[in-house]
């Protein structure tokens, strides 16, 4: 994969042929504080690989903040580059991949070699309440996590759906099931604006009925 983002830079996609791309592993981006865990995949190859900020640069990126902003997670609704002055208000974004992968499908093996650092921010992240995994790729991987640390027994019983809670255990964050907002989802109209803004609406409810307070 490092190969593969190191070689998107250099090469580049035409449209950005000025911009001097970011080309190595994008780190996770938002607010330390954070009680909304939002788990993607990988950086998008000419998005977050180019602009070094995740969901930054691209069409999922595009939808992604402007529903954050809606639900009151993102303080703009658009994210074009890393000093665009965005920030996230409670929300913190992780991916199960660092670096980009061909074709934005990443193999098992490099799935597990980039778990570290994921499993290592879960721990550093000690307020989250709800978890919202985009695809099924993320969602799988996050049950994994629970499962090895024996937080669940199987992965069996959390159905992958958009818009699917599930309460996990007592202590543990709730966790929110969306399709990624992937060109490929939202062109074929499988995954719409609204759709996506009931998943936050959702993830604020939660935060809420936990009732403890952001300040």
């Amino acid at each position: 994969m490092i190969e593969h983002c190191s070689n998107v830079a250099r090469v580049k996609r035409r449209a950005y042929r000025e911009w001097a791309y970011w080309g190595k592993p994008v780190p996770s981006f938002g607010d330390p504080r954070a009680r909304l865990l939002i788990l993607g995949l990988a950086p998008g190859a000419h998005g977050a690989n180019r602009t070094g900020r995740v969901f930054t640069g691209d069409a999922s990126g595009d939808l992604l903040y402007r529903v954050l902003h809606e639900t009151g997670f993102a303080s703009q609704p658009h994210s074009r580059s890393i000093d665009d002055g965005l920030l996230l208000r409670d929300a913190y974004i992780a991916a199960s991949v660092r670096c980009a992968p061909p074709d934005n499908k990443p193999a098992r093996d490099e799935v597990a070699r980039c778990r570290q650092y994921l499993e290592r921010e879960i721990d550093l992240l000690s307020r989250v309440r709800v978890v919202v995994a985009l695809g099924k790729l993320a969602f799988d991987n996050y049950l994994d996590i629970l499962r090895d640390r024996g937080v669940i027994r199987s992965r069996s019983a959390f159905v992958f759906a958009h818009n699917a809670h599930h309460k996990i255990a007592r202590g543990q964050p709730e966790l929110i099931a969306s399709y990624h907002p992937s060109q490929q989802n939202t062109s074929t109209g499988k995954l719409t604006e609204a759709m996506f803004r009931e998943v936050f609406l959702r993830a604020r409810g939660v935060i809420s009925a936990n009732g403890d307070s952001h300040a």
